[in-house]
């Protein structure tokens, strides 16, 4: 399909970035639906929750290059966290120009809640695929996150890290 572009003509719908758009805002309004409803959390605040229990200590930066978010989204996320006493700002060792964030332990208290219902919210979206589907669907993800970071690198002279952000 993608490579008969020149006898295809652009219909939206069956335009595969588009499709990919329009399924991730509905994933994401699912999640950010049951994330604010049963935790009063919003997706990006979600996000550094997972994120820095996965690191246990991690820069803003770092977050930002990890999840593809802009350093404002996630600024804004940890200061609501931080003012909510689930994340914490320590000096940072390596740099003293930056903190490291950590959660409290009502933060990992938080995470202990939120993680099973993201995993039972993920198994719900997928239930209807097979487990080869998803590893495949995943597969697929992974590789069209490579072609687009080499696309968008590529679109600034190769510089630096100008992964696309989300």
């Amino acid at each position: 399909m993608p490579n008969s572009d020149t006898a295809r003509a652009l219909v939206l719908d069956d335009f595969i970035p588009y499709r990919l758009s329009i399924t991730s805002n509905l994933v994401s309004e699912a999640v950010a639906d049951t994330y604010e409803a049963l935790f009063g959390l919003t997706i990006p605040e979600w996000r550094l929750v997972t994120v820095v229990t996965e690191a246990g200590g991690i820069t803003q930066q770092q977050i930002g290059q990890q999840t593809r978010m802009d350093k404002v989204t996630v600024s804004r996320a940890a200061i609501a966290l931080v003012e909510r006493g689930l994340m914490q700002r320590h000096a940072n060792p390596d740099d003293r120009r930056s903190h490291l964030l950590m959660l409290t332990d009502d933060g990992h208290t938080l995470y202990a809640s939120v993680a099973p219902k993201a995993l039972d919210l993920e198994r719900r979206i997928f239930a209807g695929f097979s487990g080869a589907e998803v590893a495949q669907f995943v597969a697929m993800l992974r590789r069209i996150d490579a072609v687009t970071i080499d696309l968008v690198q590529e679109s600034h002279g190769g510089i630096g890290d100008q992964r696309p952000r989300r």
